[in-house]
């Protein structure tokens, strides 16, 4: 699931939000790690201009601190950046700032990537918006030598050239799944080539099949047969009657029908699904992420 507070987007936070801090990320997160959730999300951008503040509002905590944070109070759940906009920094950077993460936490790091899509972010960091694509093929390539075993890592690009600079402390995993984030043509393309998974970008289920198939015909022309996470975002959930309006959308219901809703994503060929949950306050938000854990989920084996 993605955390809640971290990100206020009018398309996703709940109004109660806007009031909360960081004891209720915290909260959230031993939550989740208590009901078994594979990970935790966290999303990134570093400034929002003033034309999309009031939908995107400028509340986004920074992922890799958000998420060091919480991985001192979780013990197992995973760390997933949804989605970090790498090619708004240096590889060299985001591979410091990742691998420690990975150390810190015991190796429960997933590195999800993405273009970004805000182009006065890419002009007050002075990086290119029209080359955001190519520098994001590049800044995999250089990421996957930088988090990689070596301590001297090497890379040769147009973008990025580095070789024979010492980075420690290493990533405790011997190679740290990494997740291309998008929905569009190259988006799926790049995570078929490049990435270890897709997370898709608001693909609802009547295309999500589509995207599954593509995803796997790049891979099998490619010649591609490794372990690949396809993942799925749910509509939003209530397990229980709500008893108030959790809109149109939402699947809700027993825990055993919103079970049966919800393995239809696996029948389309994803292997896991990120979820979200109305709710009107953390303890609802808390109840919900239990009932969950210990009544939808084993009903999706």
């Amino acid at each position: 699931m993605q955390l809640p507070v971290q990100a206020l987007s009018a398309l996703f936070a709940e109004p109660w939000e806007a009031g909360a801090g960081p004891e209720d990320l915290v909260e959230t997160a031993r939550a989740a790690d208590r009901a078994g959730f594979d990970y935790l999300a966290s999303c990134d951008h570093v400034a929002i201009p003033r034309r999309l503040a009031p939908a995107m509002s400028t509340v986004w905590y920074d992922p890799v601190a958000t998420l060091s944070h919480l991985a001192a109070v979780t013990a197992r759940v995973r760390l997933l950046s949804h989605v970090a906009i790498v090619g708004l920094r240096h590889p060299l950077l985001t591979a410091k700032q990742y691998a420690t993460l990975d150390h810190l936490s015991g190796g429960r790091l997933v590195l999800g990537v993405g273009a970004g899509h805000v182009p006065e972010e890419f002009a007050a960091l002075g990086v290119d918006f029209g080359q955001r694509g190519a520098l994001l093929d590049e800044a995999i390539d250089a990421l996957r030598a930088a988090l990689g075993p070596e301590e001297f890592p090497v890379h040769h690009g147009k973008a990025y050239d580095f070789e024979g600079l010492g980075q420690r402390p290493r990533p405790t995993q011997p190679r740290v799944p990494l997740w291309v984030g998008g929905s569009s043509p190259a988006a799926v393309r790049r995570a078929a080539l490049k990435g270890d998974g897709w997370l898709p970008q608001g693909d609802p289920r009547d295309r999500l099949p589509a995207q599954i198939a593509r995803l796997r015909q790049i891979r099998a022309e490619a010649g591609l047969h490794a372990p690949f996470t396809v993942g799925a975002l749910t509509e939003p959930l209530y397990i229980g009657e709500p008893g108030w309006d959790v809109g149109r959308r939402t699947v809700s219901g027993r825990p055993e029908e919103v079970a049966d809703s919800l393995r239809a994503y696996g029948a389309m060929g994803a292997h896991q699904i990120q979820v979200r949950f109305r709710s009107r306050s953390r303890t609802e938000l808390i109840d919900q992420i239990a009932a969950f854990g210990a009544e939808v989920a084993p009903r999706l084996d």
